[in-house]
């Protein structure tokens, strides 16, 4: 048992452990603590932090605006204003503009009939007072509420001798369809706002990075729940990153345009079913030298909008969301949604953020494109679907058709033969 001590603790002085022996002898807080080694440091790898999200999942941008001193303009546009507030505080200022506006014209009614002395001689025969039956300012705040409200109960009543109830009574109904107007009509168009139609377009949880027609693609998909379409539906995307000019300045949260079709027309979308965005990695794309390694070491994130008018309402809508770096996979592509059933095509909504692994180069799409420029008889990458993988590398170096021919090879003719025996055979 000595031995066996002795061999953990030359064990442990090898590999740069503290020995268990003094380990317990050190106290609980540095017992429990972890000792970073060099082999702790060869075997894990570094843990990447966290980016920060500009625009969340859900296409709110993670932005507060602090140290706003001129707060006088929000006045200067107080409908968007309103319409901007939270449910609650609209609520609450619906209420209390109509609960004012009532208050304050109840008043003024209530001092007319004090002045002419309708309180106290209201009930004596002759007298024509300016309101019938107004008799207290409870009296008046109801006679305010039917007037502006147009109700008419019929037992308070304006007389045509009183000049300056006639006047009150213009600018009452004048200021009262003023505040309708702007307090239903805010409503409205809070009810009205396009930002819940956002909610039923989806955009995949993932985007991929793969290869189409031998060239380096960065895809992601977007889908709409409804029937009712969108109409002039675009689509466009930024990369957002920090970056450093040549001359040392800082940008922070730099905003880069990543062609989605722009210049073929591909962003505008007939969005009827689900549909693969993609951008092609070429010398303008920002990703152009960027291999797998370099992508996994960057810092950057992906706002892709898409925007277009509702058609059933005809306003504006647009959705965004957001794809981190660690977000973006390299080697894989979607998994197809639709499927042709009796009379219609059918979208299987189940299938559609999963993504499946195929065969992709490592490298970056500037040096796959100038392998292909000196290899041009390489062989396109084969499609594979999620039960068929390869795990060779399609872009290796493989004999032409030339080298086959010498070795006496021949894959057309063997298929051939092949054919022609299964021709033969019962």
């Amino acid at each position: 048992m000595a031995g066996d001590s002795r061999v953990h603790m030359d064990h442990d002085m090898e590999i740069g452990v503290t020995p268990r022996e003094q380990v317990k002898k050190l106290p609980k807080h540095l017992r429990e603590a972890q000792i970073p080694t060099d082999r702790t440091h060869l075997i894990s790898d570094p843990v990447k932090k966290p980016r920060q999200r500009y625009v969340q999942k859900d296409g709110k941008c993670n932005v507060h605006h602090g140290n706003v001193q001129e707060t006088y303009r929000y006045l200067s546009d107080l409908f968007t204003t309103l319409v901007d507030l939270r449910w609650r505080l609209s609520f609450f200022i619906f209420t209390l503009v109509y609960v004012v506006n009532w208050l304050f014209f109840g008043v003024l009614w209530w001092l007319i009939a004090l002045i002419r002395g309708d309180l106290l001689h209201g009930d004596e025969e002759g007298w024509t007072p300016c309101v019938e039956n107004l008799n207290s300012f409870v009296s008046a705040f109801l006679f305010s509420i039917e007037t502006e409200t147009t109700i008419g109960y019929g037992y308070r009543v304006i007389t045509e001798k009183c000049p300056e109830g006639i006047i009150l009574l213009l600018v009452q109904a004048i200021l009262g369809s003023i505040v309708n107007a702007m307090m239903v009509g805010c409503m409205f168009v809070k009810i009205s706002q396009p930002k819940n139609r956002a909610e039923t377009l989806m955009f995949s949880h993932k985007a991929v990075i793969s290869v189409r027609d031998s060239k380096m693609c960065l895809m992601f998909r977007v889908g709409d729940l409804r029937n009712s379409h969108i109409v002039e539906a675009s689509i466009r995307a930024k990369l957002i990153r920090s970056q450093q000019t040549k001359e040392g300045e800082f940008i922070p949260l730099n905003q880069t345009d990543i062609n989605i079709g722009f210049d073929t027309g591909d962003d505008r979308l007939f969005l009827v079913s689900p549909l693969i965005i993609s951008h092609e990695i070429n010398e303008k794309s920002p990703f152009w030298e960027m291999s797998r390694a370099q992508m996994e070491k960057e810092e950057f994130e992906i706002v892709v909008i898409l925007e277009g008018m509702v058609e059933a309402t005809g306003m504006t809508c647009q959705a965004r969301s957001s794809y981190l770096d660690s977000e973006v996979l390299w080697g894989y592509r979607f998994t197809p949604v639709l499927s042709l059933e009796k009379g219609f095509y059918e979208v299987d909504y189940n299938n559609f953020h999963d993504i499946y692994e195929t065969n992709t180069p490592t490298y970056s799409a500037k040096e796959l494109s100038a392998r292909l420029k000196e290899s041009p008889l390489l062989p396109h990458l084969p499609l594979l679907s999620p039960d068929l993988r390869q795990h060779t590398d399609p872009f290796s170096t493989q004999t032409t058709q030339d080298e086959r021919e010498k070795d006496g090879e021949k894959p057309a003719e063997t298929n051939n033969g092949s054919a022609n025996r299964l021709e033969e055979n019962p």
